[in-house]
């Protein structure tokens, strides 16, 4: 039997009236109940939810106007639909302020009906469904903090829900700080084991023996502190995924029992004499080249292709500099309780760092800032000199707190007193609002001889 299109309530105190409205519409195949007066309507509309109520508004006990008020209030997302005479438009306009969708003159014509009953129905499951779509999206990406507006980052987005609904192991390629641990997390939450538990470890933190204690387990007595049984994280993770990070670390002894896992599902604990069997994705993550690791042979070619059925590239930060905006910000307002601002200058400063730290060195740097400052706006005088390139207490705020100490081993004066000139000239911009001419004058330079002296420092 078809589904019925929607759920509607009728309240009309004519009988006639309102057996001809339900018999046109239970028609059109939506499910429909009906109500003789607002009082009765109203006892309906506590007790259910519709999609739409279709009222009189002339009505005795409860009249129409109140009948949208207590809707309105009761179900705000229930359309509702006024019925009045031939005549009274005005009390309809009026309905039409207080929340109303639509409303219909009597006599009415009845394809009229169908067509504003259609598209009542279509509006509330469009809403549903844009309802919907954002939620999964907020869901997918905002919560695992995936950020980045750049093609090399789209690409990763549109990738991940598909490959989240298979089994296939994936390998995460990419820089330390770049995002690995975050892209797994999504993946696991986006496949159908995302009720099942989701274990992480890297591979880099456990020596040997405690690294396969941890994936595996062990038995009471297996060795020096295995005061009891204790089960491993792949048996924790059973019918769920593996995170394993740093995959390139693992020792090569240890890359055996790994394989076995993959290829069959069993393993065994340490000092144990019993097979367990699992069922669990792995996620796997590296920084290394692993064909160089093959080539020395550090790591199993086998277990490379295993763990690479699907790799994903995770992009630097410097590949991918027009997400930076998007990701200061971001930290920003995660670290900060008060409203701070990041300065043009400051973000051109941030935009042309290198950033070999990637994201999390992005992360760590807007953190110190917040915690450091007490201004409104971070300045590139609130940056640290790591990222500006100047030594601490000689750069944008223009104030050289001490000369260098001139020792037998010399010094190289070009370097610090280029390290001033590139301070004022910032700390001018900054004054200035980035308005060249106006740091000019501030700093009593012709337009052409600032110009000049920016691009000596590459600043543009």
């Amino acid at each position: 039997m078809e589904r019925h299109k929607g759920k509607i309530l009728i309240v009309e105190d004519e009988k006639s009236m309102r057996e001809v409205l339900k018999i046109l519409l239970e028609g059109e195949n939506y499910d429909v109940l009906s109500a003789s007066d607002g009082l009765e309507g109203l006892s309906y509309i506590s007790k259910d939810i519709f999609d739409l109520v279709i009222t009189d508004i002339k009505m005795p006990k409860v009249d129409g106007f109140e009948l949208l008020k207590k809707t309105n209030a009761l179900s705000p997302d229930t359309l509702v639909i006024m019925i009045t005479a031939f005549g009274t438009t005005e009390k309809a306009v009026e309905a039409m302020k207080l929340g109303a969708y639509d409303y219909i003159n009597k006599p009415f014509n009845i394809d009229e009906i169908r067509l504003i009953v259609k598209k009542a129905i279509e509006k509330k499951r469009l809403k549903e469904e844009l309802s919907l779509l954002r939620e999964k999206a907020e869901t997918s990406y905002t919560l695992e903090n995936i950020i980045g507006r750049s093609p090399k980052m789209q690409e990763i987005f549109k990738l991940i829900p598909r490959v989240a609904q298979s089994n296939s192991n994936v390998l995460i390629i990419g820089e330390s700080g770049s995002g690995k641990e975050l892209v797994a997390t999504a993946l696991h939450n986006l496949s159908h084991r995302k009720e099942k538990n989701f274990v992480t470890i890297n591979c880099a933190t456990f020596p040997e023996g405690l690294l396969e204690s941890e994936l595996f387990g062990h038995m009471k007595g297996a060795f020096t502190g295995a005061v009891y049984n204790k089960q491993g994280l792949f048996e924790i993770a059973d019918g769920g995924s593996v995170f394993l990070d740093e995959i390139g670390e693992m020792p090569i002894n240890l890359q055996a029992k790994l394989l076995r896992v993959i290829e069959n599902g069993t393993f065994r604990r340490v000092g144990g004499t019993t097979d367990i069997k699992v069922d669990v994705r792995v996620v796997s993550a590296t920084n290394k080249d692993i064909k160089e690791e093959i080539a020395a042979g550090r790591f199993r070619e086998d277990l490379y292709y295993r763990l690479n059925v699907v790799p994903v590239y995770m992009p630097p930060l410097r590949e991918r500099k027009e997400d930076i905006p998007l990701l200061a910000e971001h930290f920003l307002s995660k670290t900060s309780h008060n409203p701070l601002r990041i300065t043009p200058e400051s973000m051109r400063i941030l935009l042309d760092y290198s950033w070999k730290g990637n994201v999390r060195e992005l992360e760590n740097v807007i953190e110190r800032t917040v915690l450091l400052t007490d201004k409104s706006d971070i300045t590139p005088a609130e940056l640290p000199s790591e990222i500006t390139g100047l030594p601490s207490g000689t750069g944008y705020r223009g104030d050289v707190k001490e000369v260098p100490e001139l020792t037998e081993k010399g010094i190289d004066i070009d370097e610090i007193i280029g390290n001033v000139e590139r301070g004022y000239l910032f700390k001018a911009l900054e004054i200035a609002d980035g308005v060249k001419i106006d740091a000019a004058k501030l700093l009593n330079l012709s337009f052409r001889s600032f110009r000049h002296r920016l691009q000596k420092y590459g600043i543009k």
